[in-house]
């Protein structure tokens, strides 16, 4: 899909953004045509709903309370962090938390360190799980899992700033078109000389590890693969940081590139056909749609 988003299409309108600039020493999100069309988030064809009642006026008006601090709060403090450390941090802690608990850990510990409360008492190790596209099944790679985790914790409710869902969708596409891993740890524990990069063009744990073992020629229970997905996991925890710094500066603008419920009327992305072929599920087209090419 070549059509970038801006954030007001998440929740409300499109408009006009240009292509996504690259972040600091990690990649970008590449560019593409703008969607014109203009609809309110009650006009659009399969409107994007969050939480209870799904709408943005009804979080507003539910006793839960968004403000930063205190454990039972959201969202939670931030200040910026050197991604160097953190990526190096989640590189070691992969062989421990796996994944997804790495990319958390990883960030939330340095926050603990420098904010204290309430990341002091979060159980990043709960997040093991995540491991293998969540126990074993191979679904979203558990370090785009870590990061919707730690990006939901601190920009707060995708109901009251959908810039929790911008950053999130933009990082999984970033993920999806990367070539992967881009992160060098300072003592790598296997692929000391070099590493075989691989575009996993997915989110799903199977297929990023599939087309990087195919391509690599080492079995998934190799040194070589476990090294592999821990250089990914810290690509990523080194990714959110940039992108968490950026936008505490106030400097996020970026469009997105790819939005399913706007785009194909369901949740989904991009490339089903290219492992399901003609068993993707399809939701009858709104009149006068078309399916984008290639889903």
């Amino acid at each position: 899909m070549d059509a970038k988003f801006s954030r007001r299409d998440i929740l409300t309108k499109a408009a006009v953004f240009g292509a996504g600039a690259a972040i600091g020493g990690i990649g970008g999100f590449g560019g593409g045509a703008a969607y014109a069309e203009e609809k309110t988030a009650a006009e659009a064809d399969y409107p994007v709903q969050y939480g209870h009642g799904g709408t943005q006026d009804d979080q507003l008006a539910s006793n839960l309370e968004w403000t930063s601090g205190e454990a039972n709060k959201w969202p939670w403090p931030y200040t910026k962090l050197d991604p160097e450390i953190v990526a190096e941090k989640a590189y070691e802690g992969w062989y421990e938390l796996g994944c997804g608990g790495t990319v958390i850990a990883s960030i939330l510990s340095e926050l603990a360190e420098k904010i204290g409360e309430p990341y002091k008492s979060f159980p990043t190790e709960s997040f093991v799980i995540f491991e293998g596209g969540v126990a074993g099944w191979g679904t979203l790679c558990g370090s785009l899992n870590g990061a919707a985790v730690a990006i939901s914790l601190i920009v707060g409710p995708p109901t009251i700033d959908e810039t929790t869902v911008l950053i999130t969708t933009n990082i999984m596409d970033w993920y999806c078109h990367s070539n992967m891993p881009i992160y060098t740890p300072k003592n790598p524990r296997a692929n000391k000389t070099s590493i075989v990069h691989t575009v996993s063009e997915s989110p799903l744990c199977h297929a990023s590890v599939g087309k990087w073992v195919k391509a690599s020629g080492f079995p998934s229970s190799s040194a070589e693969r476990k090294d592999r997905c821990a250089r990914l996991s810290a690509t990523v925890a080194y990714k959110v940081v940039e992108t968490l710094n950026q936008w505490i500066d106030g400097e996020y603008n970026e469009g997105v590139s790819w939005f399913a419920p706007q785009m194909v009327f369901m949740p989904a992305q991009q490339n089903c056909a290219k492992c399901h072929g003609e068993k993707v599920p399809r939701p009858p087209l709104p009149e006068g749609k078309e399916w984008p090419k290639g889903y």
